[in-house]
Order: C-alpha cells, then structure tokens, then sequence
C-alpha cells in the first residue's frame, strides 16, 4: 500500500493520463502508476480530471490527498443501474496549480471499487 504523501516534495518530468485507466507520475528516480487491477465483474475508470495535469510538472508537489465517497458528486447524473459504486479523489498542488482526479469504480458490491497505486523504483 502506497501512502500518496510521499509524493510531497517530488518534482516529476512527465505526469500523463493513459486513456481512462491510468494516470503516470514519473521522475528520474520513481514512478507512481494509478490504476485498476481488474478481477472481474468491476469497473474502474478515471471519470475526470479538473484542472491542469502539466501543472504538476517541473515544480515539487506541495500536496498530495486522497478521498472517497459513495455519494455521487453534485451535478453528476448516476447511471440508471447502480448497486455498488464509490467515487475516489485524488487531489494534487504544486505552485503553478492544484489538479483533482476523479475515479469512478463501481460493481455488484464483492468487487474492489478502489483505485491501485504501483511504485516502481528506477536503478
């Protein structure tokens, strides 16, 4: 389990969004890969990102917080169908700017709904 804190104090040359499944934070010394290891009957996507994601480039990250709910965010449309759902946020801020992640992961409630951080150390 990755405590995002650690990110505090890094300064990371490329941070990017692969399609709707991962977000990269990348330096010359570590990377940070936010994902879903899917198991089977879930979904978990990155639903939005409000702000910015160059601005957590080439600059330290001054915060690094996650939150979750399982209440839909104000002026988002649920799906028709929704058993079992939980919104994860990821909120960064460097001096150039603060960026939120937004996950989305929903299932029939035995799944895992949560977002997977890997690091990986580089030689």
């Amino acid at each position: 389990m990755i405590d995002i804190k650690e990110m505090v104090g890094q300064t990371f040359k490329n941070v990017a969004k692969k399609e709707h499944q991962e977000i990269w934070f990348e330096n010359d010394n570590v990377s940070y890969v936010f994902y879903h290891g899917q198991d089977c009957c879930e979904s978990v996507y990155i639903d939005d990102v409000n702000g910015d994601l160059s601005d957590l480039v080439g600059s330290p990250i001054t915060m690094a917080e996650e939150e979750t709910s399982r209440k839909n965010p104000e002026g988002v449309e649920p799906p028709e169908y929704q058993e079992s759902f939980t919104w994860t946020f990821y909120k960064f801020a460097t001096v150039k700017g603060y960026v939120t992640i937004r996950w989305y992961g929903e299932s029939n409630g035995y799944y895992s709904e949560s977002v997977d951080i890997r690091k990986i150390e580089k030689k």
